[in-house]
């Protein structure tokens, strides 16, 4: 009687900790469909632009500011759509030596490389949103339209930082087992 106690307070604390990492990885994967429904949109947005403005030059009324439009838009398309990519391992991976490896090695990898992409993302998050508070300081904006420039900035950083907790969330599933 003595013994089942604390195997049950470990299965109970083990299971609330699984729980736990599983809720938070379930909430990083939520945001990066969220975030990569904005991406959605803004493809769909150029796709649409593009052809409106094709068919309006055969009449000789071409969509002022289209060149700028596809410009912004393709920035969040491709800044928003990289977390839930990289969640999903969506991206081209040459894994060919790693797979060799044991699983316990290929794991310190997997947890290394992911602490590497943490370190850049944060940086290059940090930046886009200093380079953000920049072009929102000079009021720099586009040539045709008078777009900010700001609010790509911002949100290419802002999903940056989303992007580490996709690599955080990477490291959890090798801790649990899960990655694989």
């Amino acid at each position: 009687m003595g013994t089942s106690l604390p195997l049950f307070a470990q299965t109970t604390r083990k299971h609330t900790q699984g729980w736990f990492m599983q809720s938070l990885i379930n909430k990083v994967q939520g945001l990066g469909k969220l975030l990569n429904v904005i991406a959605g949109l803004a493809i769909t947005f150029i796709m649409f632009l593009t052809v409106t403005d094709v068919i309006l030059r055969s009449f000789r009324r071409p969509i002022v500011g289209t060149y700028e439009l596809v410009a912004f838009s393709g920035a969040i398309v491709i800044g928003f759509a990289v977390p839930l990519t990289t969640f999903l391992k969506g991206h081209v991976l040459v894994d060919f030596f790693v797979l060799k490896f044991p699983k316990g090695v290929r794991n310190i990898v997997h947890v290394i490389t992911r602490l590497m992409g943490i370190g850049l993302f944060s940086l290059l998050g940090w930046n886009m949103i200093k380079l953000g508070m920049d072009l929102y300081r000079t009021g720099e904006v586009s040539l045709t339209l008078q777009l900010p420039f700001y609010p790509v900035a911002y949100g290419i950083g802002v999903c940056c930082f989303v992007q580490c907790l996709v690599l955080i969330a990477h490291i959890l599933q090798v801790i649990g087992g899960t990655y694989e």
